[in-house]
């Protein structure tokens, strides 16, 4: 799957929309996307991360919570795959600059919405499997 120019996208991002498509989409995306989707923006608060980096991340950001997709978001279980690559994506590029203490902040969000079996079941952050 070629990956759209998700730069085009930063004009989409802000903090209100971004919270308020992760409390919408939480269980239906699964635990990996909203795990991915909460470290970027976490990632995205941190003076420690080049303004390159929070470019990308607010690209990736902003093509997450834009209604147009690839692939529409109403598809069910296929509508968040394209998400999900872009952040994955994004996550590995940026990943040398992001601090542990920002992946457990995450994850201790994670687990306001999913249960610890769930969390589990997502496994390594960069498998396909969810």
């Amino acid at each position: 799957m070629e990956l759209p120019d998700f730069m085009s996208y930063a004009n989409k991002f802000s903090q209100a929309e971004f919270t308020e498509k992760i409390a919408r989409i939480a269980k239906r995306a699964g635990a990996k996307l909203v795990y991915a989707a909460l470290i970027l923006y976490y990632t995205l608060q941190s003076d420690k991360v080049s303004k390159t980096d929070k470019a990308i991340i607010i690209g990736a950001l902003g093509y997450m919570i834009s209604p147009l997709d690839v692939i529409p978001d109403a598809i069910p279980i296929a509508g968040l795959t394209d998400d999900l690559a872009v952040l994955l994506y994004v996550l590995k590029k940026v990943w040398t600059g992001i601090d542990p203490e920002i992946m457990e902040q995450a994850k201790s969000k994670l687990s306001r919405w999913f249960d610890e079996d769930e969390i589990d079941e997502m496994g390594d952050i960069f498998t396909a499997e969810d």
